[in-house]
């Protein structure tokens, strides 16, 4: 497919049409504009402002981000401008060690658990990918100023520089930010969990190296203060401001430099950006409105404390993109996309809620209660100098298999594989896509029934992992190098598991005969013989 340029119509003529609007430029539009321009969809994204937005929000990903990363073809090239943290650490103010949270340098998605950005880097990175697909045409200085439904698609109406367009577009997505005109514009509200704090955001470039603590929330109740890396040349200073007016005050460039003398001066780095920040925790009603979906800070706002805002909207996209895939395909029906909110909320929800703990942890101003809180942490610490790890919950009652089978809606592991010709982790491998991991000894009830041909037409990669790489002519029989997925398939007690595009598993399955069914049951919900459920029995 080509792209398709936008230009000015009368009222009368039939608008520019494309698969999928695309709302919003920021990190998280980018990613679904290039992971629906990788499948092959017309995308057309629609940006106010003139150019990239040039300066850093977002400090930090996981690895599952990463992991989506590696599969626009980017990661690698970030790795050199990311900073890899592997602790990150709570002090009172008296600088006494409350937690040490531990990341691994090799994660669950096969990536370092956590990596420290600076943001242009990474806007530029993605910015690549998308001018490179000839599905992908991003427009800056245009802004949606309407949206008109029917049932057949939304006619987007926006006004450039010069004059004022039409769209046609099958789906929109509103990935512009909290102030979003898309969620306004489809009378979406806003749940809010009331935590509002506002916060001055000091960012600065390195010119020569400084000893600066990488990850650091102090929990000073005279001044709660976040210190954090921005990758190699770039780092920021937080502090909790006791009103947003004091911002106009503590915002002078003198009274910044004393607040960081003790970690930083004017001889070791430039003072580039003094910003105010107001954390919030909402999240949208509904983020489905017929053809128009919400996704990232449209559809919810968390506090910063664990990291985890822009990694939840990375999550939407890759949601969302495999299911507008199926549908624009004509392979499942447009009922699948119900199941979006179904399974993000309550993710997202449980994230946001995390985040308000830690902050009202971290954030306490009376010295009494903040005396207590250190107390109970360093006698927790005492007990034991492993924290118990933050472990995110498993997705529920959306695209999964029926019953409860094992590893149903969890995070995919990755591991690095071998297929002769490459050694690399398995998406770099094999390719992204529905993939079915399954034992060699029961690939044979898959071509018995030829259940491999249908897979395949379908783009479902069968992998089987071994003890060695082979020749197959619809399955990819590779070295598991590390042993990562013969270890996952004993943990889950099964023979064969299917992981869905966006890394979440599908379902299990044990013994000849469940494979087969597990197949089976793929293949209808990929072409929409399914109806969304609601109930926690899946599809």
């Amino acid at each position: 497919m080509t792209g398709t340029d936008v230009t000015a119509v009368d009222p009368v003529q039939k608008p520019t049409a494309v698969d999928v609007v695309v709302v919003g430029y920021g990190p998280v539009g980018m990613v679904a504009a290039a992971l629906l321009g990788q499948a092959g969809h017309r995308v057309l994204v629609l940006e106010r402002y003139p150019g990239l937005y040039n300066l850093p929000r977002a400090a930090s990903f996981d690895d599952e981000t990463m992991r989506t990363l590696a599969r626009l073809g980017v990661a690698e090239k970030l790795l050199p401008k990311l900073r890899v943290q592997p602790t990150y650490e709570w002090r009172n103010g008296q600088g006494d060690l409350l937690i040490e949270q531990t990341f691994a340098e090799n994660g669950r998605s096969g990536w370092a658990e956590w990596h420290m950005m600076y943001q242009p880097d990474l806007e530029e990175a993605l910015d690549n990918v998308c001018r490179s697909m000839p599905e992908v045409q991003v427009r800056h200085s245009h802004t949606v100023v309407g949206l008109e439904q029917t049932e057949d698609g939304v006619t987007v109406i926006v006004e450039g520089s010069e004059n004022r367009e039409k769209v046609a577009a099958r789906y929109v997505l509103g990935c512009d930010g909290g102030n979003s005109f898309v969620r306004t514009a489809i009378g979406v509200n806003l749940d809010d969990y009331g935590f509002s704090e506002p916060w001055m955001v000091c960012d600065f470039r390195f010119r020569r190296p400084a000893k600066v603590p990488c990850a650091l929330q102090l929990g000073d109740p005279l001044s709660p203060t976040s210190i954090i890396s921005l990758g190699p040349a770039h780092h920021r200073f937080s502090f909790m401001l006791d009103s947003v007016e004091d911002f106009e005050t503590e915002r002078d460039p003198q009274r910044v430099w004393k607040r960081v003398a003790s970690h930083l001066t004017p001889d070791d780095a430039d003072l580039i950006r003094v910003a105010t920040y107001t954390f919030r925790s909402l999240i949208a009603d509904e983020w489905r409105r017929g053809r128009v979906l919400l996704a990232g800070d449209a559809a919810h706002q968390m506090p910063p404390f664990l990291g985890q805002g822009m990694c939840s909207g990375f999550r939407d996209a890759q949601n969302l993109a495999f299911k507008l895939d199926l549908v624009l395909r004509g392979f499942a029906s447009d009922d699948i996309l119900d199941t979006y909110q179904s399974e993000r909320e309550p993710h997202v929800r449980a994230v946001t809620e995390k985040g308000i703990e830690l902050g009202h942890l971290q954030t306490l101003r009376d010295p009494e209660r903040a005396a207590e809180r250190d107390r109970t942490l360093l006698a927790r610490r005492a007990e034991s100098a492993v924290p118990e790890p933050t472990r995110f919950p498993d997705l529920v009652d959306g695209l999964f298999t029926r019953g409860t089978s094992a590893g149903r809606g969890q995070l995919s592991v990755q591991g690095v594989v071998d297929d002769g010709t490459r050694r690399d982790r398995l998406d770099q491998v094999v390719g992204g896509g529905f993939h079915l991991l399954v034992d060699e000894k029961h690939l044979a009830a898959l071509e018995n029934r030829r259940l491999l041909d249908h897979l395949a037409g379908v783009g479902v990669r069968v992998i089987v992992p071994g003890e060695r790489h082979a020749q197959h002519a619809q399955a990819a029989v590779v070295q598991d190098v590390d042993g990562i997925y013969r270890a996952w398939l004993a943990e889950l007690d099964c023979s064969a598991v299917v992981v869905r595009p966006d890394f979440y598993v599908y379902g299990t399955a044990s013994g000849s005969d469940a494979v087969a069914g597990l197949a089976t049951e793929l293949l209808g919900a990929i072409h929409g013989n399914m109806t969304a459920q609601r109930t926690g029995t899946g599809v």
